[in-house]
């Protein structure tokens, strides 16, 4: 992850506690809210930092085997409509013989805010549930809190800075579509998925996100002929019943030792 330098000014109206007072390892991940600034359309931009003592690590949207997904709760929010969070490119982690997916250090997480009443304040109040692992892991709820009322449009460093290290587009990378195949498996569905995209570096990890909460997805095994990675992977609901997926809804993240890319939704083989 690239670190940007942060004016103090530009932290304010934050708490952080660990999730559980018995924890042993005490609190090794804290959260701010940085306020940035407001575009032409009225949705404000935003971010929450968190911070991670040496060694520590969280996860990613997606955070793989051996990873706890993180969990927004805005709950007891004002004039809050909606959040949309962006997801900085994460690095694959080996943790106890698994992969996990994440981000070592700090990592800014832009937030795209819509106001119910637009050039209003809106109170933050947010429970991030996260994991952290270092020896061992442990689940944590970050309180955050804050009143967000930004003046300008002059995009704050720290947050622009998060922004560019998104992963690429389909379009931005050169790359093509996915073509999947999904079949029945013992406990849910196999998922092969040929993804047309130039190399991205290095050993390239794939990550695939079904489109539904309920649905865990197995660490994929890549492998490359050419202009075509194909991910293979399993499938599987938290409950007993048919699974239906909307193809759509579907995501495949190439992470690579240069770059990553983000490339949504795959057409039946």
């Amino acid at each position: 992850m690239k670190s940007s330098s942060l004016c103090a000014a530009a932290l304010f109206a934050i708490t952080s506690t660990a999730a559980f007072a018995a924890d042993p390892v005490g609190a090794p991940a804290t959260a701010t809210l940085i306020e940035g600034w407001q575009q032409a359309d009225g949705t404000i931009v935003s971010a929450v930092q968190i911070t991670l003592e040496d060694g520590w690590k969280t996860y990613w949207r997606a955070p793989g085997d051996a990873g706890i997904p993180p969990a927004f709760n805005w709950n007891g929010s004002r004039n809050l409509a909606g959040v949309a969070v962006s997801w900085p490119t994460p690095k694959v982690f080996g943790q106890n013989g698994m992969r996990s997916v994440g981000y070592a250090n700090r990592v800014t997480l832009p937030l795209s805010i819509a106001a119910k009443r637009s050039g209003k304040p809106v109170q933050i109040k947010l429970a991030l549930e996260i994991g952290v692992c270092k020896d061992i892991c442990v689940p944590q709820t970050l309180k955050v809190t804050g009143t967000i009322a930004p003046s300008g449009n002059t995009p704050v460093p720290a947050i622009a800075a998060a922004l560019a290290e998104r992963p690429y587009t389909a379009s931005e990378a050169g790359a093509g579509g996915v073509v999947c195949a999904i079949s029945p498996s013992e406990d849910g569905l196999n998922i092969t998925a040929h993804i047309t995209v130039p190399h991205a570096g290095g050993t390239e990890f794939v990550v695939i996100e079904a489109g539904r909460a309920d649905v865990w997805v197995s660490e994929a095994t890549a492998t490359r002929s050419g202009s075509t990675l194909t991910a293979k992977a399993e499938m599987i609901p938290n409950r007993k019943g048919a699974l239906a997926l909307d193809r759509s809804a579907m995501r495949f993240t190439v992470l690579g030792a240069s770059h990553a890319v983000d490339i949504k939704g795959c057409t039946p083989s």
